[in-house]
């Protein structure tokens, strides 16, 4: 078969000669080749649509770190209170008082609202010492 057909017509004429001699008309699907100057063309659309691209991402990057900024203090805060919603309380760091009651054997720790904090049993270390433990003579070295 021959490369080209009716070449020697023009376009409008040539679809006509085309249509006539052929056996059967059908719709394919196949890749047509550009010419140099609509290659040219596409090179030169693709070349500012990717600088058209490259600046909105710019402008986006820009645009997500500034959202990210507004939105992190507002996150922190969400999560400071819903921890104070889940614990019914806040934690805090403030000097206590700390009483140590012998008899009973306890040490409570208070706030500065004299509100009970926490209680625990007294170490050994945390005992008052009794006249008998304070400095045992036994008279050899003194």
């Amino acid at each position: 078969m021959d490369k080209v057909l009716f070449q020697e017509y023009p376009d409008g004429q040539r679809r006509q000669m085309l249509e006539d001699n052929c056996d059967k008309v059908e719709e394919l699907g196949y890749m047509k080749p550009f010419s140099s100057d609509q290659l040219l063309a596409m090179k030169d659309r693709l070349s500012e649509v990717s600088i058209t691209i490259n600046d909105i991402e710019v402008e986006k990057k820009a645009q997500v770190a500034l959202y990210k900024a507004q939105i992190k203090p507002l996150s922190e805060e969400r999560r400071t209170l819903l921890d104070n919603i889940r614990n019914r309380a806040e934690h805090v760091k403030e000097n206590c008082f700390k009483f140590v009651d012998q008899e009973a054997g306890e040490v409570g720790y208070y706030s500065a609202d004299g509100i009970l904090i926490e209680s625990r049993p007294i170490r050994q270390d945390e005992r008052q010492k009794t006249i008998m433990s304070l400095g045992r003579k036994t008279g050899t070295d003194n």
